[in-house]
């Protein structure tokens, strides 16, 4: 272990930078392909019918038992729809800006890529017993890099529409701006009591999901904060632009929304990006409000590696703590899947007016309660 440690500090920073953004690419779209099939198969199963299950190799055909229970599962489906994504023709209509109508998909990619690396997924501890990160850029000022990356995602929305020159596209770049900025201040203002708790006075301040993580060893923010915790929830599902709030690509008064006239590979770029946040989203919510990789509240990483003796094994214990932020990561994955597929679509003036009328003041109450509370407490201490 030591080795490999040893032989990863010695590569040059370029090369470290190469192979993690590889690691990323490499994650990223095998997730938004195995979650495009999870939801198909959720839906169905919310329905009552089988969903995914016809395609097979055929190698895998002449298996027993294997080959038709992963048929069953529709795992082949995976293989199916990216191959049919990548190869399918990608004709680019004439009416199109066609260097902005290209350009589109590949920003909507820029944000899902990068915010990733600005989220630990784990930790271990070191020689000196202290918690170390798991995480790809390891800065201080963690939830603004992940707030300001997040945001350029909508670009890509505005620029898709505009370049497509029809009305159906251009609607829905409008309506994804507009949502946008109605959920962007809830949820920014949702954050701050609980970076107000983290940073006290005469510390130093800091902006880490990390040591977000760390003040949570006991009661985890989500039941100290439910209001904060719920006002960022609702907000991340609008800006995440999923159901009920896909005001951006509601099919039933805009066709298609923004990629109407898009098709194959940069149709799927969209879905690709759309997944990614909605990965990123629900990582930032687990982070602030569900103790990370702390398994229990009250019962933080640290003391499980007590009782298991994993303080001299950093491999084992940072991949406990790995599959302990996904496991809570993938129950707020299968969350946005599930409301998708039971809870109807809104209004455009009903998302409206959640956004500026219901939310943004709850979320400032919230914020001015918290803020007296802290400074309560902090003066009887």
């Amino acid at each position: 272990m030591n080795a490999v440690i040893a032989f990863w500090s010695g590569l040059h920073p370029v090369l470290q930078m190469i192979v993690k953004g590889l690691c990323v690419i490499g994650f990223i779209f095998p997730f938004g392909g195995a979650c495009s099939l999870a939801e198909r198969k959720i839906s169905a199963w919310m329905q009552g019918r089988p969903g995914p299950n016809r395609a097979i190799p055929f190698w895998f055909a002449w298996m027993p038992v294997v080959g038709p229970f992963l048929q069953k599962l529709g795992v082949f489906h995976l293989m199916a729809d990216g191959g049919k994504m990548f190869f399918k023709e990608d004709p680019i209509p004439g009416h199109v800006n066609k260097f902005y109508f290209v350009l589109a998909p590949i920003v909507a990619m820029i944000p899902a890529l990068t915010t990733v690396s600005a989220v630990p997924f784990g930790a271990y501890l070191d020689q000196a017993g202290h918690l170390v990160p798991l995480i790809l850029a390891n800065v201080d000022v963690g939830i603004l890099a992940v707030f300001a990356v997040s945001s350029l995602g909508v670009y890509s929305l505005i620029l898709a529409g505009w370049a497509s020159n029809s009305k159906y596209p251009f609607l829905g770049g409008v309506r994804a701006s507009a949502q946008l900025i109605s959920y962007e201040l809830s949820m920014t203002l949702s954050v701050l009591p609980v970076f107000l708790w983290v940073n006290a006075p005469g510390g130093n301040g800091t902006l880490s999901l990390f040591d977000v993580v760390q003040a949570q060893s006991g009661l985890w923010f989500g039941i100290t904060m439910p209001v904060a915790a719920f006002v960022f929830l609702i907000s991340l599902f609008a800006e995440t632009n999923r159901l009920p709030f896909d005001m951006a690509e509601g099919e039933a008064d805009l066709v298609g929304g923004f990629h109407t006239e898009y098709g194959s590979l940069k149709w799927g770029l969209f879905f690709v990006a759309e997944y990614s946040h909605m990965l990123i989203g629900s990582g930032v919510f687990v982070l602030l409000f569900l103790g990370g990789w702390n398994p229990l509240p009250f019962l933080p990483l640290a003391t499980v590696a007590g009782w298991l003796h994993l303080a001299n094994l950093p491999v084992v214990l940072g991949a406990l703590s790995i599959v302990i932020f996904v496991a809570k990561v993938m129950f707020f994955i299968f969350l946005f899947m599930w409301v998708r597929w039971t809870v109807p679509r809104f209004r455009y003036d009903q998302v409206m007016k959640l956004g500026w009328q219901k939310l943004l003041p709850l979320a400032i109450g919230n914020l001015i309660v918290y803020a007296l509370a802290i400074a309560w407490l902090q003066t009887r201490n």
